[in-house]
């Protein structure tokens, strides 16, 4: 038979349990949504990693190349690799995008 502490204790320990499985289950949901935005608003989220590419691009080859000829070059090579990126950043962010979201979510609500 159990003490009434130890009651106490193991009431306590199942409370927690269940608001740690609401807790992970409301974080799948997130994961869900955020699956069901990513396909729904697939020419938004596409404009973005465009945008991204070509602030990036620049950045990199302006901090990296200071020749002024080579730096145009590399700037006109990248504008025309930009559909090779396209393709394969949309696949990677389809499959990495709303777990690595989640995730930085998670850490934004945890104390």
């Amino acid at each position: 038979m159990l003490v009434p502490a130890e009651k106490t204790v193991k009431l306590q320990l199942e409370k927690r349990l269940e608001e740690e499985r609401i807790k992970e289950e409301k974080m799948h949901e997130v994961l869900l949504l955020l699956d069901n935005l990513v396909e729904r608003e697939e020419a938004t989220v596409k404009d973005v990693l465009n945008r991204l590419y070509d602030v990036g691009s620049i950045n990199i080859i302006n901090k990296k190349v200071r020749f002024r000829p080579m730096n145009r070059l590399l700037k006109m090579i990248a504008r025309l690799s930009k559909p090779a990126f396209r393709a394969v950043a949309w696949r990677w962010f389809k499959r990495n995008g709303p777990q690595l979201i989640t995730r930085w979510l998670r850490t934004k609500v945890s104390f």
